[in-house]
């Protein structure tokens, strides 16, 4: 067990003596339990010397950290017959100790207590609590909670209902996230738009293709706009069942001269023809996303690199770098990764060299490619090699031309294995 001067530790001002060391007995019991509270207390008046309900929220909370519910109680009961002002945020400090420890008889009867006191209830309590039921699959226990709060204090209700969403849609239980929001809305409450989108959000991680797609149909009804997180949230549903061709005609749907998203749509539309190497159809997307205003950023290029590397189009390649250079694109592992493997896999290493004369290998390596790209094109082998050799602590400074250097060696190596055999 911790000792007490851990628990009080965060409770001391600096400078002052640690207190001494006192262990919890591994048997607890209501004694014990009642002792070492007195004791802790004790130590607390002393080292604290600040008789407020802030610090004894703070010492309910720490003991509730170290797994010392019935300690807590103790503490809680012993201030009060103390005569210290207890508030609510003891009382939601007790309640939320119970609670992380599975107490939860003894959690609602905090609650009750509580919602029939003149105590208003926080919000971000109310959030933590419906976490600790959520760790146990005590979902009703939220639904039930959703009750009282109408029945007590109704002006909470609409934060309250967001909470309620926002914690169903997590724990993936989409049908009572539907029922709340059924209510929600029937109370006469409208629903914001970010809570929207997490909605959509939770359909496209939790439900099927046809949930999700009737989950934003009923988006665009309510002319709440799509925003970023919910169009990669959808985007990647298409992206994990391989639907390019939806992904697609999502896209098309949301709108691809939607300037607040930046390149997120083209980049997206982009990589739904690379998945399936239509490279004209990907060129000709590139062209009109260009007419249309947009300047292409790395991870557009990279998205047609790994392309052309993968088909070994050496012309588009080099013609791909020359833009970036000309679009003052810097570029990163991805990008030479994708000039290192295409020369590799054709067997024409020895013009390696020329291919990499006008980009600056004296640059640091970084990785700046969007991550989406991976889920679909995955990582070349000179860009997965060069992650490991980035982790080693040996060199901190590592620039391209250590990498590639570093990675021909390894190649040479097991080709030299190779015929050993």
């Amino acid at each position: 067990m911790e000792v007490i001067g851990s628990i009080l530790s965060p409770l001391c001002p600096l400078g002052s003596p640690k207190p001494k060391h006192l262990r919890v007995r591994s048997q607890q019991n209501d004694s014990s339990n009642r002792a070492l509270a007195r004791k802790i207390l004790r130590h607390w008046k002393q080292e604290v010397n600040q008789n407020t309900t802030t610090d004894c929220a703070a010492l309910i909370q720490s003991l509730s950290r170290k797994n010392l519910p019935h300690v807590a109680q103790e503490i809680f009961l012993e201030m009060k017959s103390e005569g210290f002002p207890i508030d609510g945020s003891a009382l939601s400090a007790l309640m939320l100790c119970y609670a992380d420890n599975n107490l939860f008889l003894e959690a609602q009867a905090i609650w009750d207590q509580i919602l029939n006191s003149s105590f208003v209830p926080n919000i971000q309590i109310v959030s933590q609590l419906f976490d600790a039921y959520g760790r146990m699959g005590q979902f009703d226990e939220v639904i039930r909670i959703l009750h009282q709060v109408s029945m007590r204090h109704s002006s909470l209700l609409p934060e309250i209902y967001l909470v309620a969403l926002s914690f169903f849609g997590k724990q993936g239980q989409l049908e009572m996230m539907e029922n709340t929001l059924r209510d929600m809305i029937s109370r006469g409450f409208s629903i914001d738009s970010a809570s929207a989108n997490a909605f959509l959000m939770y359909y496209s991680i939790f439900g099927s293709l046809a949930e999700m797609e009737t989950a934003y149909a009923r988006l665009k009804r309510s002319r709440i706009l799509i925003e970023e997180e919910g169009i990669r949230a959808v985007s990647l549903a298409y992206i994990k069942r391989k639907k390019f061709y939806s992904l697609g005609e999502f896209l098309r749907d949301v709108g691809l001269r939607r300037r607040n998203v930046g390149n997120l749509l083209w980049n997206l539309l982009l990589l739904s023809y690379a998945a399936n190497f239509k490279m004209k159809s990907l060129q000709r997307e590139f062209l009109r996303m260009v007419e249309s205003g947009f300047n292409p950023d790395l991870t557009t290029f990279n998205i047609r690199s790994l392309a052309f590397s993968k088909m070994s189009l050496f012309w588009d390649l080099h013609v791909s770098l020359e833009h970036m250079k000309h679009e003052k694109v810097v570029p990163d592992l991805v990008t030479y990764g994708c000039v290192v493997d295409a020369y590799l896999d054709r067997r024409v290493g020895m013009n390696l060299d020329f291919a990499l004369s006008k980009m600056n290998v004296h640059d640091s390596a970084r990785v700046a490619t969007d991550p989406v790209v991976f889920e679909v094109l995955g990582k070349g082998d000179f860009h997965s090699s060069s992650e490991s050799f980035l982790e080693f602590k040996k060199w901190k400074n590592w620039t391209y031309r250590k990498l590639i250097a570093t990675y021909l060696k390894k190649k040479c190596r097991s080709s030299q294995i190779f015929w050993n055999y």
